[in-house]
């Protein structure tokens, strides 16, 4: 996993793919530089009448629904459409789901009604999408009961889809390998936008591995999560761990990442 995660960045780096988001507002800004600084090439393309167009050009589509509205999703789903006809990686955040009937309405018809290939959210999040009765913090996660890893699990295979469950133990399952990445820090938990960024990682990094959307998530995280512990090592607070966190992974290596990847695959 260590040489996967670190053969990935420099194909990330060296292929600089495009990664089109459709992505939440709050943290745009905070996306759009984390994929910069990762090597890949973003682009914030949100209006219906471009959308289907500007995923003819990209090598992934990121969809986020953390400030959604109904006519965002419709753009949403022109997107989704069109990258499935091109066949590229389309990633969605499940961001809030279970907070809101809309939210669920709307990840559902998402679901429905497009192929995505990679669902990302936190334990609350992803077990709503799952049908299982509970309710998400906003966006924040609330406790769940179930087996987390078998509940991905499940998800993956009616879906045939890539599950990324984020926490303090990430877990990244196609249905059939299972990966747990250990690392990150919990500064990310300090400040909002962490997770959305997470989500971008991972469309970098299944553009330039699509054959293998687990292995390309895990080792997105793998390669985010490390730079994050670099980044807390030299900071006391949240605000300064963000400018720490762009520098750490634009400055990441290949030998970093080897030594530091925290992963247990089964």
């Amino acid at each position: 996993m260590s040489v996967q995660a670190a053969e990935l960045l420099n194909k990330v780096r060296s292929r600089r793919p495009v990664v089109h988001h459709i992505t939440n507002w709050v943290t745009i800004y905070d996306c759009a530089n984390i994929v910069k600084v990762f090597g890949a090439s973003p682009v914030m393309a949100h209006a219906k009448e471009e959308v289907a167009e500007m995923a003819q050009i990209a090598d992934a589509l990121v969809l986020n629904i953390g400030t959604l509205t109904v006519e965002l999703v419709d753009a949403m789903k022109l997107a989704a459409k069109s990258a499935n006809k091109k066949g590229i990686p389309v990633i969605l955040d499940v961001c809030g789901a279970g907070a809101t009937s809309l939210r669920d309405k709307k990840c559902m018809e998402l679901l429905k009604e497009t192929k995505i290939n990679v669902i990302k959210g936190n334990a609350s999040e992803v077990a709503r999408i799952s049908g299982k009765v509970v309710q998400t913090r906003g966006v924040d996660s609330t406790e769940v009961s179930e087996d987390l890893v078998v509940l991905a699990t499940y998800l993956a295979q009616e879906r045939n889809c890539t599950v990324v469950i984020t926490g303090a133990e990430d877990i990244v399952t196609d249905g059939n390998k299972v990966f747990l990445v250990r690392n990150g820090h919990p500064m990310m938990a300090k400040i909002v936008g962490t997770g959305c960024m997470a989500t971008s990682v991972i469309g970098a990094f299944c553009a330039v591995a699509a054959n293998d959307l687990a292995t390309a998530s895990a080792a997105g995280l793998v390669c985010y999560e490390v730079a994050a512990e670099q980044a807390a090592a030299q900071t006391q607070g949240a605000g300064s761990f963000k400018e720490k966190l762009f520098d750490a992974v634009y400055n990441l290596t290949a030998d970093a990442v080897s030594l530091g990847q925290n992963v247990k695959e089964s």
